[in-house]
């Protein structure tokens, strides 16, 4: 990273303004984070709220919201379903553009199918945000009903007062895709990317805070797993460990999001007309994790299914279908300290099933958005090969075999990743929504940030590079059969003094 470069392009206006409008819009989120919904008695609902994430049972989706959102949720904001829909939108545009023959040819037409495209995942946008508004006050008010402790939030509420609270909600959410989609275009980082970063960031302090509340308070004792330890120096080293153990998991992020295998392809030389093309070297990288964090964000909505299912079941009037759903509610609950002490393979489930389907995931996506078929067809097209392998059906081969390789390791590692808040919650007596998750998406933001910024900058400062100064050297006999004269460098500050020896 050329900070230098960066730095200098800080006296361009236009980067400087860009740079700002950025920042400005991220504060006006920030902003609609805070603007509640016209629902019931505030009070009541900040009560009922802080019990809720505040707990060891709260759901791992409900915590899993709440740091994408910026703490949307905790607040009951506008923004509580924050960019969810247009995410999902866009997942499923991917989908279908692989699946329609329609579709994937009109991503094929370049910059004018691409419009298209998005213009379409943002139609899309609109019913999954209504969908996924009603989803959210409804979940919400479930768990507010056995966390909470206080009852029901939407009581006493009208139909006109529903419309209001969905109404409200869908406009958040397609208020913050307009958001993110000006900040893509200021050309400084991705706009949606950003937007999810600031509201992790906004969650920290928060979160920090609650960590220090449950490892340094309790009087003269800890209880950690049903064993109570002294409160100086057990505390100090359960704090250190903690500490160490998030600059080990950020390292590791590091590297994990950087890996990637590097194969050489070579471009055979052509020769049209009096110009030849071809005959270079470049390198084809391949991401260790090529799905990013989508496979965790599909296993948490699969999760959260079973104990919706078990919650409806619980209501009926057949025993059966009651012990049913009592039983998937407690299977799929997240696994707090006081589970993991009662013993029993019951807390194991939720964290195997989680860890599963994140595997199961990330070869899924990594299947749909890397397709190996087309990559080995672009570059018998185009005259490439990948060194030491046979264009055509031998480079999708090896390039299948290579991704497959790639994202064993990548999915195990995103698994674990993803388990981390459990883990951090089987030793402490409290709720941890930040986890490896929101570090991978910290990192990767970061990093896809500061090298659009960096890219930006170059572009802005490229005027002010000295130019080399080429002109035709008048010594040199017309000889050649072409006409043409040898080309001389000369620095730029002594051009004066050759234009007078050539006058």
């Amino acid at each position: 990273m050329n900070w230098k470069i960066i730095w200098k392009s800080l006296k361009n206006n236009d980067m400087r303004n860009r740079i700002l409008a950025v920042l400005g819009m991220l504060v006006v989120f920030r902003i609609l984070a805070h603007i509640p919904i016209p629902l019931a008695d505030p009070q009541t609902l900040k009560q009922v709220l802080e019990n809720l994430f505040s707990s060891a049972d709260t759901p791992q989706l409900l915590s899993f919201i709440d740091v994408l959102s910026g703490g949307a949720l905790a607040n009951f904001s506008i923004m509580l379903v924050g960019l969810g829909p247009y995410i999902n939108a866009s997942i499923i545009m991917q989908l279908l553009t692989k699946a329609i023959p329609q579709l994937e040819n009109l991503n094929k037409e370049g910059e004018f199918g691409r419009r298209k495209i998005n213009q379409y995942t943002r139609i899309l946008a609109l019913p999954l945000a209504i969908i996924q508004s009603i989803g959210a006050i409804y979940l919400v008010r479930q768990s507010a009903l056995q966390i909470g402790g206080i009852g029901d939030i939407t009581a006493n509420t009208s139909i006109m007062q529903w419309v209001l609270m969905v109404a409200c909600l869908t406009g958040g959410a397609m208020l913050l895709m307009w958001l993110g989609e000006l900040i893509t275009e200021q050309s400084v980082g991705n706009g949606i990317s950003l937007l999810i970063t600031v509201g992790i960031v906004s969650t920290l302090p928060s979160t920090v805070a609650t960590l220090y509340q449950s490892v340094f308070s309790g009087g003269t004792s800890m209880n950690i797993f049903g064993l109570t330890a002294g409160i100086d120096k057990e505390q100090a080293l359960l704090a250190g460990a903690i500490i160490l153990a998030t600059i080990l998991i950020t390292v590791f992020i590091v590297k994990l999001n950087e890996a990637a295998r590097r194969l050489t392809v070579q471009y055979a030389k052509r020769v049209q007309g009096s110009r030849a093309y071809g005959g270079v070297t470049t390198i084809l990288p391949i991401k260790l994790i090529t799905a990013g964090v989508i496979p965790i964000i599909f296993a948490v909505a699969f999760l959260s299914v079973p104990a919706f299912v078990g919650q409806l079941l619980t209501s009926t009037d057949s025993a059966r279908l009651q012990e049913l759903g009592a039983n998937l509610s407690v299977w799929f609950q997240n696994p707090s300290p006081q589970t993991f002490a009662a013993g029993g393979w019951t807390p194991f489930i939720y964290p195997a099933v989680y860890f599963l389907l994140v595997f199961i995931f990330t070869f899924f996506y990594t299947s749909i958005t890397f397709n190996s078929k087309e990559i080995a067809e672009n570059l018998q097209k185009q005259g490439g090969f990948i060194e030491g392998v046979r264009s055509g059906l031998q480079t999708e081969k090896y390039l299948s075999k290579v991704v497959n390789r790639l994202t064993l390791f990548g999915a195990l590692a995103l698994g674990l990743l993803a388990l981390t808040p459990i883990i951090g919650q089987a030793f402490l007596e409290t709720n941890i929504a930040l986890g490896g998750t929101s570090i991978l998406i910290l990192v990767s933001v970061a990093l896809e940030t500061l090298r659009a910024i960096e890219s930006r900058a170059l572009m802005v400062t490229y005027d002010q590079y000295e130019q080399p100064d080429f002109f035709y050297d008048t010594s040199v006999s017309a000889e050649a059969a072409t006409g043409a004269k040898r080309l001389r460098f000369m620095p730029k500050r002594n051009k004066k003094s050759t234009d007078k020896k050539a006058k």
